[in-house]
């Protein structure tokens, strides 16, 4: 309880100025993201001038809310959460890594994907609106199947990508919902020696950083020149080999995507 407190109290404090937000979808805990992120933030202080603060959620869903009401300054999202808040706030995608997106469906090993183990069966997924973990999964396996996930099965929504990885390990779901690298980051022997990829969905860009218009188009310029001199080794650190430079454009086929789901 004590940690909790006192994360909370590190990342809520009153900011000036200089200060600037900068949100990360809770794919995996905060303490995990804390240790990857503060780094990336670290060296984007140093680089800009600002102070950039790492904020993230307890829950995919709460992050979704702040990020739409224009809450952080700039954000780490998935691609649908972009698409929606370029939509609702005129977010601009700057950087995202050269690897695109691909959605995963897990199971125990001793598990088989097909229409009769589909049908009734619990399906874990970290958030309703988790791009490829549950939009894209959900999409295909209706394609492939013809099997409507949200009224065949049972779902279930636990926060993060480990918690569907560690729920599947401990038998709480049949089949889950995540991405490839967030299963290969995940350091679980328990997890890795009982979960496995049964699918693999179409690739997708991957998550964008976006920088919200209201910052003044000297911040805007200065952060988004900032991101591309982090260090290669930093970006590693998050699985994020090669960033490149992007522009909203890239995401039409996400926003496609939502539309065909009505979900745009």
């Amino acid at each position: 309880m004590k940690f909790v407190l006192s994360f909370f109290i590190l990342f809520y404090i009153n900011i000036n100025a200089k200060d600037i937000v900068f949100g990360v979808v809770p794919q995996q805990s905060p303490h995990v993201l804390l240790t990857k992120w503060l780094p990336i933030t670290k060296e984007l202080s140093k680089i800009s001038g600002y102070n950039i603060i790492f904020k993230t959620e307890s829950s995919i869903t709460k992050f979704e809310k702040e990020l739409y009401e224009g809450k952080y300054d700039i954000a780490y999202m998935n691609p649908y959460h972009f698409v929606i808040a370029n939509k609702l706030k005129g977010y601009n995608a700057v950087a995202r890594s050269k690897k695109s997106i691909q959605g995963i469906v897990l199971g125990t090993k001793k598990m088989l994907l097909n229409k009769k183990s589909i049908q009734g069966s619990t399906f874990l997924f970290p958030a309703p609106k988790a791009f490829a973990a549950t939009l894209l999964t959900k999409y295909e396996l209706k394609k492939k199947f013809g099997i409507d996930i949200d009224k065949n099965s049972k779902v279930l929504y636990v926060n993060s990508h480990d918690s569907v990885y560690k729920g599947l390990a401990r038998n709480i779901g049949d089949f889950g919902g995540g991405i490839v690298r967030t299963f290969n980051n995940m350091k679980d022997k328990e997890v890795k020696n009982k979960v496995s990829i049964l699918y693999k969905t179409s690739k997708y860009p991957s998550h964008p950083i976006a920088i919200n218009p209201k910052l003044p188009e000297n911040v805007q310029k200065k952060l988004k020149t900032s991101i591309f001199k982090i260090s290669t080794e930093t970006f590693k650190k998050l699985n994020i080999p090669n960033i490149i430079q992007i522009s909203n454009d890239e995401y039409k086929s996400v926003k496609q995507l939502a539309i065909e789901l009505n979900i745009y």
